[in-house]
């Protein structure tokens, strides 16, 4: 059923130019990318939301929160006060934190969906009014992460594998949770670290982590990371800890040109595609759409299966776009 929505919305997509030609003009929708201006991961968030609003015809308003729910919360209130058309944001703040806020929000007219990290109960008690999830199922996806690593890599018990996620954040540290759990159930141990706040803002900062994890325990076959713009730097981090390619099997998430260059020098084996690409494209289309004809809020799984070295050539010239 869900491949079938995204299908539809696709094909949605194309009539943007004919006849829904700039659906979304007059309107103007504020929009958080999550990270940090020129972050891997929520560079290519933006590009998707640039896209459809030039599509729609759509005032874009762009926000940058580095990653931080406080953030995310403060732009939130900014945003309501300016009274725009509609609100994309990332649900990582949690239902607790943004629920009062979008239940303000709608009262005023105003069209919320969340991307990336859903906001479950939120969506729920605002679906009739235009409130959409744009994202992956993130216990989902990290539940078959694991299971492609388990097959793949043969780990038996006894074995380790460090985990780094985020399991503090709502909803989105289902992700980890599901790697953790899967490993441990097939014996494997696991050293599991939290992302720090600082390395969550700043990837470049994480070095110090992959060195130290390998230098306490050189047994490590296996670093998960879950984490888009973290996956992008495992390569160098991976060379500042004096690893060769191909000797610590590495997963990770989402692609960026950085991602794929790791995956073609052997540093990153699998990557699970969330495609924040579509994420951006569809947060914006799905938030005029339900403005201007009253639509109930979408629910658009965007996982797109499994990049590695077998694949990684027919999506790599995307990635380095920004497009994947």
């Amino acid at each position: 059923m869900k491949r079938i929505l995204m299908l539809g919305l696709l094909a949605l997509s194309l009539l943007c130019g004919t006849a829904f030609d700039k659906t979304g003009e007059g309107m103007t929708i504020w929009f958080d990318t999550g990270g940090s201006v020129g972050d891997g991961y929520g560079t290519i968030v933006q590009n998707g939301a640039k896209a459809a609003a030039a599509d729609m015809g759509c005032e874009l308003r762009l926000l940058y929160s580095d990653w931080n729910p406080e953030t995310m919360i403060t732009h939130f209130r900014n945003a309501v006060a300016a009274r725009p058309d509609g609100i994309v944001v990332m649900g990582h703040p949690g239902d607790a934190a943004f629920g009062p806020l979008v239940d303000a929000a709608v009262k005023q007219g105003i069209v919320v969906t969340s991307i990336e990290t859903a906001l479950p109960e939120t969506q729920a008690r605002h679906r009739a009014k235009g409130f959409g999830y744009v994202g992956t199922d993130n216990y989902t996806q990290g539940k078959a992460l694991a299971e492609e690593v388990l097959r793949r890599t043969n780990l038996k018990k006894g074995d380790r594998a460090f985990v780094w996620g985020l399991k503090r954040i709502p909803d989105r540290g289902r992700r980890a949770q599901a790697i953790v759990e899967m490993l441990e159930q097939a014996g494997v141990t696991v050293d599991y670290q939290e992302i720090t706040p600082e390395i969550d803002k700043d990837p470049v900062l994480g070095a110090p982590v992959v060195a130290g994890q390998l230098g306490r325990h050189p047994d490590t076959k296996v670093i998960i990371v879950d984490h888009g713009s973290l996956t992008a730097q495992m390569g160098n981090h991976l060379k500042n800890a004096g690893v060769k390619p191909n000797t610590v099997y590495v997963a990770g998430f989402s692609l960026s040109p950085a991602t794929a260059a790791a995956i073609e020098n052997g540093y990153v084996q699998l990557v699970s595609e969330a495609q924040p690409y579509v994420m951006g494209y569809f947060g914006v289309v799905q938030t005029v759409l339900s403005k201007k004809y009253g639509f109930t809020g979408f629910s658009i799984d965007t996982g797109g299966g499994i990049v590695d070295a077998a694949n990684i050539g027919a999506v790599s010239a995307f990635a380095k776009q920004g497009l994947r």
